[in-house]
């Protein structure tokens, strides 16, 4: 791919996108647009990139965002509502969203699309989240535009708003922290940056008609996971387990007072569902070398700079 060509990141001002115009600028890639409907998080991007364009809109809406695909060489599709209390913003940004996406790329005729899926649609999950992920995934494969999905795992990294970044910061701030039973939760978490790595390659490469899962290489229960965050910023937390039902209930409770909670009890299922998804070599098929969890942790929380951003729900 040519540095200057054109490349269409909706969905640019979350996790992924902020992390992905890091690498894509790192290596030379200078027409990048970034579309995102969040004041807050857009106005990290612009402080952090001033030479990008940014274009602040809601992409479940028709409007003159769709006129930025012109030219565009690669679509790089990354929204996507993670967490909700009901079901209207999850069809409203994983498949209304990505109807308007899709319309605006045929239009333009954009050559190729880098989909943005998750490791929930083959999952034993049964959410909001993982069953219009499901259908958005079909919505692409059935698009016609030549394309490839990726399938990423439980993410962390720098500008982590959800999951590992908020447990880390949900552990600065109290003495105690809990933990739902005994924590023998097995994860494989994903850090972005290497995730972001095998973006920039799949847009490369251009693979067509191929749906890939990026699993974490390693496999951390949940309690060394909160024990490697512990260590890596010194903390004197103590760790307490406590049991299932209560944790649950807890997060219950503490849904109807948040409009926005950062962790839910269907999220908490998710954790404790048992899942262990097969380990596809990725790091051969995309060369990219992944950076140890403990490595990356490190990164994440002691970068002089992107340490200090976190973005808003």
């Amino acid at each position: 791919m040519n540095k200057n060509s054109k490349i269409i990141i909706p969905g640019a001002a979350g996790l992924v996108g902020q992390n992905l115009i890091v690498m894509l600028k790192e290596r030379g890639y200078s027409n990048i647009v970034a579309i995102d409907k969040h004041e807050y998080n857009i106005a990290i991007l612009k402080t952090l990139h001033p030479d990008v364009k940014v274009i602040t809109a809601d992409v479940a809406e028709s409007g003159s965002w769709a006129d930025s695909f012109e030219d565009g060489q690669v679509l790089i599709m990354l929204q996507a509502q993670i967490t909700g209390k009901s079901s209207d913003p999850f069809i409203r940004n994983n498949i209304i969203a990505t109807e308007k996406i899709l319309n605006a790329a045929r239009k333009y005729n954009i050559p190729y699309i880098v989909h943005i899926s998750s490791s929930v649609v083959i999952s034993v999950a049964d959410d909001d989240y993982t069953n219009t992920k499901k259908v958005q995934e079909k919505m692409v494969a059935d698009s016609g535009f030549k394309y490839c999905a990726l399938r990423p795992t439980l993410m962390f990294g720098w500008f982590d708003k959800k999951h590992l970044g908020w447990l880390s910061r949900f552990m600065e701030r109290v003495p105690v922290f809990p933990i739902p039973g005994e924590g023998k939760y097995l994860r494989q978490p994903l850090y972005v940056r290497d995730f972001c790595g095998v973006i920039i390659k799949a847009m490369e490469n251009q693979p067509n008609d191929r749906i890939y899962d990026i699993i974490g290489r390693e496999n951390i229960d949940y309690i060394d996971i909160i024990r490697t965050i512990k260590k890596v910023k010194k903390l004197k937390t103590l760790i307490l387990n406590i049991p299932y039902n209560m944790f649950y209930y807890l997060l219950k409770i503490y849904a109807l007072f948040s409009a926005k909670p950062p962790f839910t009890a269907d999220q908490l299922k998710a954790l404790t569902a048992g899942d262990k998804f097969e380990v596809f070599a990725w790091w051969n098929e995309f060369a990219v070398e992944p950076i140890p969890f403990e490595q990356a942790m490190r990164e994440t929380h002691l970068h002089p700079v992107y340490s200090k951003y976190i973005l808003k729900p």
